[in-house]
C-alpha cells in the first residue's frame, strides 16, 4: 500500500521463551483504517504494544512517518503522533471525566487549545460532558470507551491505535462507539490500526485488513475483499 503512515516489517516478539511475533509486516496508509483481525491468542495486542514500544521488539523494524520508532520510548512515540487506546480501556477510574481527558494532554503545553480540545470532545461524545464531573469508575462500559478514546484524542494524535473497543459491550452501544470510529476517520482525518474479534463490523469500517494466526500473517486484504472470501467467512463470520 502507498503513501503508508505506519510501516511494520518483520516484527518479532516474545514473551520469555514463549515466541508471540514471528516477522509480522503491515502497512497503515495516511487517513484510512486499517483491521488487525484474528482469534484469541493471536498477537493482535502484542502487535500494538511493539508499535508503542510497551513490548521491546527482539527482531524487525516500525517506522512512523518515515522515521524509525522502534528503538524509542513510549512518551517519546506519543509526542510523535501515535497513542494506543488499550484493551479494557484502562481509564484513571478515581479521576474525573474532565481529569482523564486533561491526562491525554500531558504531554501538552498549549493550555488555551487543550481547553479548546476538550470542549471538542465533548461535543463529538455528548455524554462526556453529561458526565465532566463524575468519577470516570462510575461510568457504563460504552462511555468508559468514549472516555478512553477521547483521552487518546487529547493528545492531537496523527494515528490511534484501538484494541478491542467493542469487548464487553451490548451490541447498541458497539453499533454507537463504531459509528465514532467512522467519524473520527471522516471528520477529523484520522489514520487508525484497529484490532477488533467482531471481524463483520472491524471490515465494515475498514479500507485494509490484515489477519493473525498464531503471530503470523495468514491473510492479508482489502476489507471487501476478505468480507466476501469464502474462507474468512467461515472461519470468522459464522457463514
Amino acid at each position: 500500500m502507498s503513501g503508508a503512515l505506519l510501516e511494520v516489517e518483520s516484527i518479532s516478539a516474545a514473551y520469555g521463551h514463549i515466541q508471540a511475533l514471528h516477522e509480522v509486516s503491515l502497512s497503515v496508509p495516511e487517513g484510512e483504517i486499517v483491521a488487525l483481525l484474528g482469534a484469541n491468542g493471536a498477537g493482535k495486542s502484542t502487535t500494538l504494544n511493539v508499535i508503542s514500544r510497551l513490548i521491546k521488539p527482539t527482531g524487525g523494524s516500525v517506522h512512523f512517518d518515515g522515521h524509525p520508532i522502534h528503538t524509542r520510548r513510549t512518551d517519546e512515540i506519543v509526542r510523535r503522533g501515535i497513542v494506543q487506546v488499550p484493551e479494557g480501556r484502562e481509564i484513571f477510574r478515581d479521576m474525573t471525566v474532565r481529569e482523564n481527558l486533561e491526562m491525554g494532554a500531558y504531554q501538552r503545553r498549549d493550555r488555551p487549545g487543550v481547553r479548546t480540545d476538550l470542549d471538542q470532545m465533548c461535543d463529538i461524545f455528548p455524554r462526556l460532558r453529561e458526565r465532566i464531573g463524575q468519577k470516570a469508575a462510575t461510568l457504563s462500559g460504552g462511555e468508559q470507551q468514549m472516555l478512553a478514546t477521547a483521552r487518546a484524542m487529547m493528545s492531537r494524535p496523527r494515528m490511534i491505535l484501538l484494541d478491542e473497543p467493542s469487548m464487553g459491550l451490548a451490541p447498541l452501544i458497539v453499533e454507537q462507539i463504531f459509528e465514532i470510529i467512522r467519524r473520527l476517520n471522516r471528520e477529523q482525518g484520522m489514520t487508525i490500526l484497529l484490532v477488533e474479534q467482531n471481524v463483520k463490523l472491524a471490515l465494515s469500517v475498514s479500507s485494509y485488513a490484515y489477519i493473525l494466526e498464531n503471530g503470523e500473517i495468514s491473510l492479508k486484504g482489502k476489507a471487501a475483499d476478505l468480507m466476501a472470501d469464502d474462507g474468512v467467512r467461515r472461519a470468522y463470520l459464522g457463514a
